[in-house]
């Protein structure tokens, strides 16, 4: 079976992949996020996936036949892209503009080996509740928001704004887990189906 690197540093997307039952390293491959100018979110995140999955690539050392999956996550509001918070003023105005309104979450991965590419975006819609400015500064002050896109985690304190969700929860967290199982199968690596044969 091929082995699998995780370009990323997010310890959510580790998670996910773990939970699913693929065995994988993870390597940290920081790539400019900068988006371009006109560059539609869906084509942001999904250059941003494909580039961490080559930069990922590039930083493997093995004779043996690998793949690298790349993703990467962004908050949609409107059109408009909310990175993460640089200070507590950008989280609690980016919180502000969420909330009691509909946002877009897009997460696209993508997988490569030594000769092709597969990428999938994925969108997800979500709906925050209200939100008091005393509320937008206590989150921010617990610390959670800080590496967030669009200032906030669903799979942690921020799950108190969300009032609904359309679409893939693990997509909003960070690495969307059926569509990646689906693309990682094109590949050769099969994900829970492993763990009977440990």
């Amino acid at each position: 079976m091929k082995q699998l690197y995780l370009a990323s540093g997010s310890p959510r997307r580790r998670e996910l992949l773990t939970q699913i039952g693929v065995p994988f390293s993870a390597i940290s491959a920081d790539i400019d996020e900068t988006p371009l100018n006109p560059e539609s979110p869906s084509a942001y995140v999904e250059r941003l996936a494909r580039g961490k999955a080559e930069a990922g690539r590039r930083l493997v050392v093995s004779d043996a036949d690998f793949c690298v999956l790349g993703a990467d996550t962004a908050v949609v509001l409107d059109g408009k892209i909310l990175g993460k918070p640089v200070d507590e003023a950008d989280a609690c105005a980016m919180l502000m503009m969420l909330a009691g309104q509909d946002h877009e979450v897009l997460t696209a991965i993508a997988v490569l080996d030594g000769e092709r590419c597969e990428s999938r975006v994925v969108r997800s819609l979500v709906r925050f509740r209200p939100i008091s400015r005393e509320e937008a500064a206590a989150y921010w002050a617990s610390g959670e928001p800080r590496d967030k896109a669009g200032g906030y985690g669903i799979q942690g304190l921020g799950a108190v704004f969300v009032a609904q969700l359309n679409g893939s929860y693990s997509a909003v967290v960070g690495l969307p887990l059926c569509e990646t199982s689906e693309l990682l199968g094109h590949f050769g690596i099969p994900c829970w189906q492993t763990l009977n044969a440990r």
